[in-house]
């Protein structure tokens, strides 16, 4: 076991460029997925915060729902859109990065919407009544709710980050693992750990948490900023 760590630490300290593609896949899938994620998340969970409508309470049950959904559920729908008789199968999406993304964009989408919609919704309870004072238009009203939220709307991402970051379920399913492609962080700890090859395992496992770690902290420092801003 000692000597597994020695080995992961060097790989640490001369990353290689099998060590560096896994970790280009990683952010980039990753990455990509919590764009889309907070593009779509945050203005879904603004209109549900603010706007009062048929179906509303089903919508914020679906949301809550999704937000614990196994990965794996959201790998299999996934395939069987992207696979080649599948409604989608005519994009070559299945076993490429940018089906991986897709599915991660389902699973950060959810829990970035979900949680806005709450913080957002609070803040509207409060300021509600001087934006109908001031008669501001509604697009407005948003924008600055949105920018007076922003300081916990930026831990709502960084939540959504450590969900596409971490997953091995539906990117594993959806793309394939497959070396200098597809391969991830999370999926090749997974496949290096039932090969035996623990150092590789260890050294991707401590890059991962480093990177979990460091959004964590700067989770933390944004809590602290809202909390000596607003009380």
């Amino acid at each position: 076991m000692f000597t597994a760590f020695q080995d992961a630490f060097s790989l640490l300290a001369h990353l290689d460029d099998g060590v560096l593609g896994i970790l280009k896949v990683s952010l980039q899938v990753s990455l990509s997925a919590l764009i889309l994620g907070t593009v779509i998340g945050i203005p879904l969970g603004a209109l549900l915060a603010t706007e009062e409508f048929k179906g509303k309470k089903t919508i914020i049950i679906l949301l809550n729902t999704l937000m614990g959904v196994p990965t794996v559920i959201v790998g299999v729908l996934i395939y069987l859109l992207l696979s080649r008789t599948g409604p989608l199968g005519t994009w070559g999406w299945l076993f490429t990065a940018k089906g991986m993304a897709l599915a991660q964009t389902l699973l950060t989408t959810p829990l970035i919407a979900a949680l806005s919609r709450q913080i957002l919704e609070d803040s509207w309870s409060i300021h509600r009544d001087s934006f109908l004072t001031m008669r501001l238009p509604h697009l407005s009203s948003l924008k600055w709710l949105i920018w007076d939220c922003r300081f916990s709307l930026t831990i709502t991402i960084l939540a959504g980050l450590a969900r596409a970051i971490s997953e091995v379920g539906a990117v594993m399913i959806v793309g394939g693992n497959i070396n200098h492609s597809t391969r991830t962080m999370t999926t090749a700890i997974a496949l290096e750990t039932s090969k035996g090859d623990l150092p590789l395992a260890l050294a991707l496992g401590a890059i991962l948490l480093a990177i979990v770690l460091i959004a964590n902290l700067f989770t933390f420092v944004m809590r602290q900023i809202a909390e000596s801003r607003y009380g």
